[in-house]
């Protein structure tokens, strides 16, 4: 079907119906509720429909992110042991829109929540109550209550001095100041030293003067009493205090561990709440009416008048025009085989409303180029085991899953097959290992071949742009077809018709020997067709010069961007061939497998990605330049969207 065909819904109807209605629609899902036109409203009377309809969308976010910390906070406290390939769970629809169901994973998730609260007050404290007992340490050899600061005839002073002080001097200075002093040091560390000094009370001042060139400062600990280390005692009683509370917290916790699968389906549930009340926020009403703009798709219209059929509502559907395309959504459907090539469209940008859906163009070239560029029989049986298995034990449903997975199977099957024209299982792992058991030279005992990337690799070259000329001559095709249907056929003519002539001359003088002829036939024909759109003399020349230039090295270029089939077929071979023949020189049949599956485990590695990025590449530019016209916006509709469970209508 490629671009779906869409129609702009307008749509009025009794306020009483909205929770309703949008349920309908939710069900049906083929409406993208958009922003209306308030201008367009302003006039004949509809003033008061000119204000928001109010939603709790909120709310329903809030709850959200309440389920989406719960889930974090479980997959912490109780991770959830599971196989490699878990399918999602099944569900009715009315299952899935369960307000009960909803509220009641709510509710689990806030008292989750509200352990995992309770844990980070914990935390907080055992961090402050940790920071108060390091800073006690130092002063732990102090066996003077800190509340004490002397007596009537003794001043006892606590502080520091820098690491670098010199204590030997400093103890001199104290005994000069202040006749007799007694100072002791309590503990050192790499910054400070950390000071007990007593004093005759007559001689404080005299004694702090002294210590002020050393550069000495009071302890600062608070308000305690107590000795230091009773003090330290007091603290580590408080968070064992605490470790035995989080202890609890966490415990109860892990007991609600088998709660996750239905905070993932209350996370479900809620993303539809979303869904509705970002509908309800798009909506225009005065009350006792409510007035509703979008898109419909023309696919599901039947189910869509029917659902709408129930209610005592106004509703026009009409052609998008021209100039409206621009904001027309667009949907891309296609069959099982075109459908993964979603994924490049999707990460390139969506066709406008309006053009060509590349997908049916696109793919056979892209998986025939994928498996080109890998072409070897091993990783093509790892494509397609991997793909199978994951779409049957697994069935992903994500945006990205479901078109990577069959798209990896779809270039396995042609990186097999060209790995059997090519001989190359696993590089040339079979003669290698026959060679180490029998003594043959593997050379001479090869897989059988259409041919060589090795030996034959000119006529790889040769055939890589053969397939590039063909990619590149649909592309023109497309264009000219393009332009015809828009009614420019001159422009069809003299653009890509005049070069498709170009190239058919250029084969004739190949296949004949007439170059003469044949260039001037070339020039003859771009004479006459290049300037066509310029005005006068002078501009109709430059166009001539200008599109000649332009069209013969970009065709070159472009032509030639397809050698990299060859270069990374070659690349792929000589690695895989490099690592078995590496695991050969043991002579060892065990010690030749583990280094040649290493070395191919990497090589795969490197080139499942490299193929899809050279191949997304060649798609991108080589191809899409011809005829592409990308800037659609994607078609969102009030739709059921599950990230763990799927939905059976």
């Amino acid at each position: 079907m490629a671009i779906v065909k869409m129609k702009r819904l307008q749509l009025i109807a009794l306020a009483k119906d909205r929770d309703a209605l949008l349920s309908e629609l939710l069900h049906v899902g083929c409406v993208e509720v958009r922003e209306p036109e308030e201008e367009a409203l302003a006039g004949d009377g509809n003033a008061a429909l000119l204000h928001r309809d109010a939603s709790a969308l909120a709310e329903a976010r809030s709850d959200l992110t309440g389920l989406q910390h719960a889930i974090e906070v479980l997959g912490k406290y109780a991770p959830q042991k599971k196989g490699l390939f878990n399918p999602r769970a099944r569900m009715g629809e009315a299952e899935l829109l369960d307000g009960a169901a909803r509220r009641a994973a709510l509710d689990k998730a806030e008292a989750i929540n509200g352990h995992a609260r309770a844990i980070g007050q914990l935390n907080a404290r055992e961090t402050r109550i940790n920071a108060d007992r390091l800073a006690l340490e130092p002063w732990s050899g102090c066996d003077v209550p800190l509340e004490v600061k002397g007596t009537a005839k003794a001043s006892l002073l606590l502080g520091t001095v820098p690491a670098t002080a010199d204590f030997a001097a400093l103890a001199g200075a104290l005994d000069e100041a202040a006749g007799a002093a007694e100072v002791r040091e309590l503990s050192c560390d790499r910054e400070q030293r950390y000071l007990e000094i007593i004093v005759h009370s007559a001689c404080r001042q005299e004694t702090l003067d002294a210590l002020r060139g050393y550069g000495f400062s009071f302890a600062q600990l608070k308000d305690l009493s107590g000795t230091a280390r009773e003090n330290i005692q007091a603290l580590e009683r408080e968070l064992d205090e605490i470790s035995k509370e989080r202890n609890a917290e966490v415990q109860a916790i892990s007991a609600m561990g088998s709660c996750m699968d239905e905070l993932k389906t209350g996370l479900d549930r809620v993303e539809q709440v979303i869904a509705t009340e970002s509908a309800k926020e798009r909506l225009l009403t005065g009350g006792s009416i409510l007035y509703l703009e979008g898109w419909a798709s023309v696919p599901e219209l039947p189910a869509l008048e029917k659902a709408l059929a129930k209610f005592d509502c106004a509703y026009e559907l009409t052609e998008p025009k021209e100039e409206e395309y621009p904001d027309v959504p667009v949907e891309l459907r296609n069959g099982k085989l075109v459908r993964p090539m979603n994924m490049v469209t999707d990460m390139y940008s969506l066709p406008a409303y309006g053009s060509v859906d590349p997908n049916p163009l696109m793919a056979p070239f892209f998986i025939v180029f994928y498996g080109m560029m890998m072409a070897d029989m091993g990783y093509g049986l790892i494509m397609m085991i991997l793909s199978a298995v994951i779409l049957l034990k697994a069935k992903p449903n994500g945006a990205t899953m479901r078109y990577m997975i069959p798209l990896m199977g779809l270039c396995g099957i042609s990186t097999f097959i060209w790995g059997f024209l090519t001989g190359g299982f696993f590089g040339d792992l079979i003669p290698q290992m026959r060679g180490i058991l029998t003594g043959v030279d593997p050379e001479s005992v090869p897989l059988w071949a259409l041919f060589s990337p090795l030996d034959d690799a000119l006529m790889v070259l040769v055939g890589s742009l053969v397939l590039g000329v063909l990619q590149i001559f649909t592309g023109m095709i497309i264009s000219m077809v393009k332009q015809i249907k828009r009614g420019e056929t001159m422009a069809a003519i003299c653009n890509e018709g005049a070069w498709f002539a170009v190239f058919a001359c250029a084969g004739v003088a190949a296949a004949t020997g007439l170059v003469t002829p044949m260039i001037v036939v070339m020039l003859v024909i771009l004479a006459l067709t290049q300037g066509y759109g310029k005005k006068g003399i002078v501009g109709k020349v430059m166009g001539i010069f200008g599109s000649l230039y332009n069209n013969i090295t970009g065709y070159f270029s472009d032509i030639m961007s397809y050698s990299r089939l060859m270069a990374l077929m070659l690349a792929g071979a000589v690695v895989a061939q490099v690592f078995n023949k590496l695991g050969a020189i043991t002579g060892n049949v065990f010690f030749f497998f583990i280094i040649a599956m290493i070395g191919n485990a990497l090589n795969f590695a490197l080139n499942i990605l490299g193929c899809f990025v050279h191949d997304m590449r060649l798609q991108c530019l080589e191809f899409f330049g011809r005829f592409y016209e990308d800037g659609g916006k994607p078609f969102r509709p009030l739709n059921i969207n599950t990230k763990y469970v799927d939905v059976e209508k």
